[in-house]
């Protein structure tokens, strides 16, 4: 069973449809660059595009990068501001010719394919699982129950939103050494673990494919640190599956 899933980043909007059954995708994935400024109706294009480009016509599973309750943005950290309280789903939907639409937090969609077939797999107890991009993510499971919204990327560190500090589009704009970057995450994580006390964090986002450059150089940390399986395609199987209910 094949359903569309659909990743909206800061920088990118990318999707393909998903096989539900082995977890990755049908397709090779398509991708557009965020529009900029990425306001509601912009990004609605974006994902219209993405779609499209394949012909899809079924559900669709969406990620965004915030606080997403009953199809509802709350919040817009990464994405233009005018993107607080509008209903996603109808915006999208319409946009999509009435296609069904499921909207979810992008780092929740992640969690929920890298607890399914990843890194998180048959794990119980608390799991976090950190996505580092434009912004930082985080999406919290406890035996295996989703925790959702949980927006750990905002925690503050040094004064400032962790994500300030710590994501890779930091790294990326301040030409931090992966051994530099890989302290003020430490530090993030240290400040994490103390609040929560995880027995496993997943370390995802696009920089999850480069992990051994910066893991190993995490140290003081209880929990076990691994990288994200699904890489970053998670947020995109981890729509689909919300749009098939899973």
């Amino acid at each position: 069973m094949n359903v569309f899933g659909v990743d909206i980043g800061g920088s990118g909007i990318k999707g393909a449809p998903v096989d539900l059954e082995r977890g990755n995708l049908a397709q090779e994935r398509h991708k557009v660059l965020t529009p900029q400024p990425s306001t509601p109706d912009a990004v609605a294009g974006g994902v219209a595009e993405v779609v499209s480009h394949f012909g899809w016509s079924g559900p669709v599973g969406i990620t965004f990068p915030g606080v997403v309750t009953s199809g509802v943005t709350r919040t817009a950290a990464n994405v233009d501001k005018g993107w607080v309280d509008v209903d996603a789903s109808k915006l999208l939907g319409d946009r999509l010719g009435g296609l069904p639409v499921t909207i979810l937090n992008d780092a929740d969609a992640a969690g929920i394919a890298e607890m399914t077939f990843g890194a998180g797999r048959g794990r119980e107890g608390t799991v976090m699982l950190l996505t580092f991009g434009t912004g930082i993510g985080s999406a919290v499971f406890i035996d295996g129950r989703l925790v959702p919204n949980t927006e750990l990327g905002h925690l503050e560190l040094h004064g400032h939103d962790a994500e300030k500090h710590a994501s890779t589009k930091v790294k990326d704009d301040e030409g931090l050494s992966w051994h530099h970057w890989a302290h003020r995450v430490q530090k993030y994580l240290e400040h994490v673990e103390m609040l929560f006390s995880p027995e496993l964090f997943i370390i995802g986002g696009g920089v999850s494919r480069k992990a051994a450059k910066f893991v190993p150089l995490i140290k003081g940390i209880r929990a076990e640190i691994v990288p994200a399986e699904l890489q970053n395609n998670a947020g995109i199987v981890g729509a689909a599956m919300a749009a098939a209910g899973g």
